[in-house]
């Protein structure tokens, strides 16, 4: 199919970036996705998917699973995995269409902990781990998506596997195994996602455990198909159902920098209808009981969210009307008021949702989303092309800060002096004192 083998071009870079050769623009968003992590996490970690993930492992002197106790490093990333994903608050990308936060980051902390790495290596394995995610989800992406796989648990184990492969050194041949090896491990269906179940929770986890497993593995010796991406059977032949031989492999770009944050505790696709609506009542004196219609115009699959009628929290993520008509009775949506009365019934099937081909024409370079707020003496209109946190709009260190402290309000931790001297910790010795912290 190609007259170059991806895995071996992936392997290149993992090898031979090191943080000498790491821009500081990307150490300090590096940095950053660190700080959105542990916030989301921690928080996370309180949640029913991860308190049943924690009962179910043994205790263990090698990794810490956040918030909770010490278990295998396998263990810890299969852990801290879904507290990552659990509240659907972690970092994405939007022309890879995943997660890679939620992956990456439980893959490079478990192995950089019980190996006693510094902060340099950890944020080596980071740096790459995202690359390497991100570079696939361009790869394959829309096509994948359109399938129904979930890139953050597909891709994602590619990048957790390139982050545990630079965690523990491996030159380049152990690389390759190990990609080979994730490559056959990746899995994850948009089912779980849609149907408003933690099986999405799981994508994240599962990424992270297979991408250190298949390292672990590589290192000992065991191998893995080199042509597991582009080989006749492979990843791209299986998972991709459209002829992308002439894409080129987008690696080497440092796409970490265009990592969007979230501020709302829902799928990524909803967040500019909620950010429009948003912007219609803070500057406007609205009585939502005079609110007549609410009309959504916005692209395919922001629109194919319209279910009505969640049953779980995980499917009130997934839904547009209500995710709207919470954050418009409340005039803010947050982890404390994602749940559905009778008010907030009463105010979604106000909600009227338009696929727009015009908008549609713009995804996934932009994720818009018109908002008509109608009332018996007005209409009120506002649209959002690229929400809040996203690159081209993006979120202050000051409001990350924010974020940590709204999800943790109990924890007494001096975040920003540890994500601001980062490198010079040991992470064995980082993990101590956030767990610590957060079990005090």
């Amino acid at each position: 199919m190609y007259d170059y083998m991806i895995s071996s071009k992936f392997a290149d870079f993992i090898v031979e970036t090191d943080y000498e050769k790491i821009p500081e623009e990307v150490i300090k968003k590096a940095k950053l996705c660190f700080l959105d992590f542990l916030g989301v996490t921690i928080r996370g970690s309180k949640t029913k998917s991860a308190i049943a993930v924690n009962s179910i492992l043994r205790e263990y002197d090698e990794s810490t699973v956040i918030g909770h106790k010490k278990v295998t490093i396998i263990d810890a990333c299969l852990a801290n995995g879904i507290s990552a994903h659990s509240l659907d608050l972690d970092d994405g990308h939007r022309i890879a269409q995943l997660h890679p936060g939620a992956c990456v980051i439980p893959a490079a902390l478990s192995l950089c902990e019980a190996y006693n790495k510094t902060g340099k290596e950890f944020i080596s394995a980071l740096v790459v781990g995202y690359e390497i995610a991100i570079s696939m989800g361009i790869l394959v992406n829309p096509e994948h998506r359109n399938k129904g796989f979930h890139s953050t648990g597909t891709c994602g184990t590619f990048g957790a596997a390139a982050a545990a492969c630079k965690a523990l050194n491996l030159n380049k041949n152990e690389t390759i195994n190990a990609l080979g090896l994730a490559g056959t491990q990746a899995s994850g269906l948009l089912e779980s996602d849609h149907a408003g179940t933690m099986g999405k929770h799981l994508h994240a986890g599962k990424a992270a455990q297979s991408g250190v497993l298949s390292a672990l593995l590589a290192k000992k010796g065991f191998s893995g198909a080199s042509t597991i991406i582009d080989g006749e059977e492979g990843f791209l032949s299986a998972m991709v159902n459209s002829d992308i031989a002439k894409k080129e492999i987008d690696l080497g770009k440092w796409h970490i920098l265009n990592v969007y944050f979230k501020k709302y505790p829902i799928c990524r696709h909803l967040h500019s209808t909620i950010d429009a609506a948003l912007d219609i009542l803070n500057k406007n004196e609205l009585n939502v009981e005079d609110i007549q219609k609410i009309i959504v115009k916005t692209y395919k699959i922001a629109a194919e969210h319209d279910n009505y009628h969640p049953k779980t929290k995980e499917a009130i993520r997934q839904s547009l009307p209500v995710s709207l008509a919470i954050a418009v009775k409340d005039k803010n949506l947050s982890l404390d008021n994602l749940k559905i009365n009778d008010e907030i019934s009463k105010i979604s099937n106000k909600v009227i949702i338009e696929y727009d081909k015009s908008l549609d024409e713009l995804y996934p370079n932009k994720r818009s989303a018109e908002v008509i707020i109608q009332t018996s003496e007005q209409s009120y209109v506002n649209r959002v092309d690229l929400p809040k946190g996203e690159p081209e709009n993006q979120f202050t260190i000051y409001e990350l800060l924010c974020k940590f402290n709204e999800l943790n309000p109990d924890i007494n931790i001096d975040i920003l002096s540890i994500i601001n001297n980062l490198e010079n910790y040991n992470v064995k010795d980082l993990m101590i004192m956030i767990n610590k912290e957060i079990k005090d």
